[in-house]
């Protein structure tokens, strides 16, 4: 049994590309038959390999955004078991309002309520900025209007930012948020 050098995965006898990975086998290129391997192996691999990497790098693009400082080990572990319902709700718009007023005693549901502070003051500034140049675009000339449109994609920034503090609540854990979470408005 033969197994790639690249990934580990199990290959089949007389396969020249890994079907997990993509990349060459050395030393497995004769088949059953004594033959190379088929071509329709080198075909699927390579599919199965374009899948694989742009799952990594996506999951990579995602680790990399949240490679932010964690400072769970500071909290107290009973803080954080009774808090989190507060800390998630920290980052859905204005409830961010309940744990600064719920928890105060709370340092992890503060934590998270600083974080959910920043990112709703942000938002704000931000949609009020692109109402800004909205107004002064179509006041240009209505066919200026698609660029207010695109800008208002970035919106979706702030949205993967809430998802990514919503998920570290969830889990318990006290990480800053990526560009905005280094700032602190709570102590």
């Amino acid at each position: 049994m033969a197994f790639c050098q690249n990934c580990g995965a199990k290959l089949e006898e007389g396969v020249r590309f890994c079907p997990n990975c993509g990349s060459a086998v050395e030393g497995n290129t004769a088949g059953k038959n004594g033959t190379a391997g088929a071509d329709s192996t080198r075909t699927s691999g390579t599919q199965t390999s374009g899948s694989t990497n742009e799952k990594k790098n996506f999951e990579e693009t995602i680790q990399d955004l949240n490679d932010t400082e964690d400072t769970t080990d500071q909290f107290d572990p009973e803080d954080i078991q009774q808090n989190k319902v507060m800390a998630v709700l920290s980052y859905i718009g204005i409830l961010v309002l309940v744990p600064i007023l719920g928890a105060k005693d709370s340092k992890f549901a503060r934590y998270h309520a600083n974080q959910g502070l920043l990112l709703l003051i942000a938002s704000a500034a931000y949609n009020i900025a692109l109402r800004i140049v909205n107004a002064i675009l179509y006041a240009i000339s209505w066919r200026l209007a698609f660029i207010g449109t695109i800008l208002s994609a970035v919106s979706i920034a702030f949205f993967v930012l809430m998802i990514i503090g919503i998920v570290n609540a969830a889990n318990g854990r006290a990480k800053e948020l990526p560009v905005i979470g280094k700032y602190r408005l709570l102590k």
